[in-house]
C-alpha cells in the first residue's frame, strides 16, 4: 500500500539558479549529491520534510519542448501571507496573487527558474479537503 509521495524530480537546464531557488529561497536543505560513473553530478537531493524530497537532475543544452501531463507542484504552507511575503522579499514574481480556490483553500502561484508552476496552498479548516478528511475519519471510526 502506498503511504506517501516520496519525491518529485526535475530536469534542470538552469541548474545553479534552480538549486539556489529550491535551497535558499524555498528553504529545502541539500541532503546529498550523487555522481554517475564518469563522476559527473547526476542528482542533488533536497529535503522538504522527513518524508518528502525534491530531486534535481542537472542537464546540458537547451530544454526540450514540454511534454507529458505534468501541471504543477503544490507546496502546503502554514501561513500563505508570510510565505508570499518571503517570496516577494527574494524577488520571486507572484504569477497569481493570494486567492481562495474553489476548494476553499488559500493559494498563490509562482514559477521556478525552469518555468515549472508551483502552487502554495494553505489548507483552511472548512475546505473540501478538510471536510473529506473528517468524513473519512468518521467512517473508519464507525466501521
Amino acid at each position: 500500500m502506498i503511504s506517501a509521495i516520496g519525491h518529485a524530480a526535475f530536469d534542470c537546464y538552469n541548474f545553479e539558479s534552480t538549486l539556489d531557488f529550491y535551497n535558499r529561497i524555498l528553504g529545502f536543505e541539500e541532503m546529498f549529491r550523487l555522481h554517475n560513473e564518469k563522476d559527473e553530478l547526476w542528482i542533488v537531493y533536497l529535503r522538504v520534510n522527513d518524508e518528502t524530497y525534491i530531486e534535481l537532475f542537472p542537464q546540458q543544452g537547451e530544454a526540450p519542448p514540454k511534454s507529458g501531463s505534468y501541471s504543477h507542484l503544490c507546496l502546503q504552507v502554514n501561513d500563505i501571507e508570510i510565505t508570499i511575503s518571503q517570496m516577494v522579499q527574494h524577488g520571486v514574481t507572484i504569477d497569481v496573487p493570494i486567492q481562495t480556490g474553489k476548494d476553499g483553500n488559500r493559494q498563490a502561484w509562482i514559477k521556478d527558474p525552469e518555468g515549472n508552476r508551483i502552487e502554495f496552498m494553505q489548507m483552511m479548516p472548512d475546505s473540501l479537503q478538510m471536510r473529506a478528511i473528517e468524513r473519512i475519519k468518521a467512517t473508519k471510526i464507525a466501521g
